[in-house]
């Protein structure tokens, strides 16, 4: 493996050492952090630092367009979070942010420079069909139209098929649950929703609680196969972790909800990775407390292998031998984890065989 190649890694520890970097070293960071989409968070990190003019003229150029961006993204977020809680008023319930438009609305750190694919939000499992006929009626519509995917969505996982709006082309995620009924893990939807917070100012928007909103966070990157922009995701657990562990007593309640939800194994994940790529400060007592979700040693070593390539950006530069083969190892992982094993084999065999014929 060749760690010093993760530029981007070494930008979030350590903003102030850039304004020492040659011209070659931020041609490649720019390149490799637009890969992880995180240039615009270096561009906030080296401004609130007050270390972005010192930058040279060139990278700076990339760095500001990249915040550019991302305040664009920042204003969209908030215009399509006000329409879905218009479409969703007569329903009845709070509409309970998820990952980044959470981060927004909340006004936490890791919102800054965040570059977003969709809206998440949860629901109870039995407002669902109430839920997407509010969005059908307010101009959102289903992107999944084969029957098998339909299925899938609806009877498997934890969300409906993703909606997109027929005017703004902008996507929401409806979930009812943070991972599928048939996972291996069994995290209570009902304890996440009990525990939401209210967004300051608006009653009828929610967020998680900050635990939860962590254990969330963990449990979405350390379940998922789809690794492109892990460093991100670990990123904003990075800036959770920084934010909320200077309330009382966050370590030891952060371990016993993991516990209470079942997502210890993902905590252990959480604290693991961000301190070793980006030197969270998470206290050795904390650590302990997490030991319960801790891997057999044989398990964990094969767990740092892959993850350890697979949280880096996706860019060649980043990449040795075994990249490829640790991001599908851990793709395969993630549906072995949401499925029992002849409902994976089923799955596997109409995406392999069916699903390119009716393509």
């Amino acid at each position: 493996m060749k760690p010093e190649r993760d530029l981007v890694a070494s930008a979030l520890r350590d903003p102030a050492a850039l304004v020492s970097w040659t011209l070659a070293e931020w041609d490649l960071l720019v390149r490799q952090a637009r890969r992880a989409q995180l240039l615009a968070r270096i561009c906030w990190l080296m401004h609130e630092r007050g270390l972005l003019q010192q930058v040279p003229e060139q990278p700076r150029a990339h760095l500001e367009a990249a915040r550019v961006v991302s305040d664009k993204q920042d204003r969209a977020i908030r215009w399509e979070v006000n329409r879905i809680r218009h479409a969703l008023t007569r329903v009845g319930i709070p509409v309970i942010l998820l990952k980044g438009a959470a981060y927004v609305m909340a006004e936490l750190p890791s919102a800054h420079g965040r570059l977003f694919a969709d809206v998440d939000i949860l629901v109870p499992k039995e407002k669902l069909p109430e839920v997407e006929a509010a969005l059908m009626m307010h101009g959102w519509a289903a992107t999944l139209h084969d029957a098998y995917d339909q299925r899938y969505y609806r009877t498997w996982m934890h969300e409906l098929p993703p909606m997109t709006h027929v005017k703004r082309e902008t996507t929401i995620d409806v979930h009812h649950a943070i991972l599928p009924e048939t996972a291996r893990l069994h995290p209570d939807p009902v304890k996440l929703r009990a525990a939401a917070q209210p967004v300051p100012g608006a009653q009828d928007l929610q967020v998680l609680a900050p635990v939860d909103m962590i254990l969330h966070s963990a449990t979405h990157l350390f379940s998922d196969g789809e690794l492109e922009h892990g460093l991100r995701d670990l990123s904003d657990l990075d800036g959770l972790l920084r934010h909320f562990s200077a309330e009382a007593d966050f370590w030891q309640h952060l371990a016993s909800r993991a516990q209470e939800l079942d997502l210890a194994r993902p905590l252990y994940y959480a604290l693991r990775y961000t301190q070793r790529i980006l030197t969270t400060p998470v206290p050795d007592s904390a650590v302990a407390m997490a030991g319960a979700g801790r891997p057999s040693r044989l398990l964990e070593w094969l767990m740092d292998a892959l993850f350890l390539r697979a949280l880096r950006p996706d860019h060649a530069s980043c990449a040795d031998f075994f990249t490829p083969a640790a991001r599908g190892l851990l793709y395969v992982r993630s549906h072995w984890l949401r499925m029992p094993p002849l409902l994976l084999v089923r799955h596997l065999l109409h995406k392999a065989l069916v699903s390119p014929k009716d393509d």
